[in-house]
């Protein structure tokens, strides 16, 4: 176990958010089994906050912050922590995509990481990653706190028909995934469409890519491979791949049909077959 004394603020935003909650928790002459009880936890989890050995999630970060008087520090902080958690080859883009003014994606096997399920993500990250599984789920919801903002950012999504059948987690998994993708039917500033097999050879068969455009900042184009990303603003990149998603655009069914295929996939795959 991390020895609380010499955790090093400096090391990461995790040891620093540790050594901050100490030092606060101190400051306001407590015990961790006190503050525990005043934020509805254990003593033990702030402990184990407190020397790293566990991920603060958002909501233990607001109870401590009207705990401690902190005015919003430790809020802040914890959306540091949880994108340090982010593989690292990662991160820039998460930080890109968290100021993107319109995003647009296309996604060849699996439900795009704004619009997944707890569960969704958390059966996707297991796979390589059975010991991270908490943190890198709780970097991943964090991520979709972008879409409920006052003013999110445009999100179209077109999602290839396999990414419907492909089973991840299991069928209850699924179903709450897809009824996941149609509870955005109501939300104007998110598309889905549906790419269905029927339409043969398309211009995303080389895989998974995103589009971001920005308010103030040049168009970015990423794709990327098992173990790195890749990010460009090369004119002519963008040009290309911005036009082969608007054909992308004009071949996958509407949003209506769409929500119709997805409903349609929930009941006669992943529904109650007994």
């Amino acid at each position: 176990m991390a020895n609380v004394q010499s955790l090093d603020p400096s090391a990461s935003p995790l040891d620093y958010y540790g050594w901050e909650l100490r030092r606060q928790r101190e400051a306001s002459d407590l015990k961790q089994g006190q503050l525990g009880d005043i934020i509805f936890c254990t003593g033990s989890l702030v402990g184990q906050i407190e020397t790293t050995k566990k991920i603060p999630t958002r909501d233990f970060s607001e109870r401590v912050d009207a705990a401690l008087g902190t005015d919003g520090v430790f809020s802040r902080l914890v959306g540091l922590v949880l994108r340090s958690q982010l593989p690292t080859w990662f991160q820039p883009y998460a930080e890109m995509e968290a100021r993107a003014a319109y995003i647009s994606t296309y996604q060849a096997q699996l439900v795009y990481g704004l619009l997944q399920t707890e569960e969704y993500a958390r059966a996707l990250l297991g796979v390589d990653h059975p010991g991270m599984v908490d943190e890198m789920v709780a970097a991943r919801l964090d991520r979709q706190r972008i879409l409920e903002r006052d003013q999110p950012p445009a999100l179209w999504v077109v999602l290839s028909e396999a990414a419907l059948l492909q089973e991840v987690g299991g069928r209850d998994v699924m179903r709450q995934q897809l009824a996941r993708l149609l509870d955005f039917r109501d939300e104007p500033w998110v598309q889905v469409q549906v790419l269905p097999f029927s339409v043969g050879q398309h211009t995303g068969m080389m895989g998974s890519f995103n589009l971001l455009r920005f308010d103030d900042d040049p168009d970015l184009f990423y794709v990327e491979s098992y173990d790195q990303g890749h990010m460009t603003a090369n004119p002519q990149v963008i040009k290309e791949r911005s036009v082969g998603y608007a054909r992308l655009q004009a071949t996958a069914l509407s949003p209506e049909d769409s929500a119709a295929l997805i409903a349609r996939v929930m009941e006669e795959r992943y529904g109650d077959q007994s």
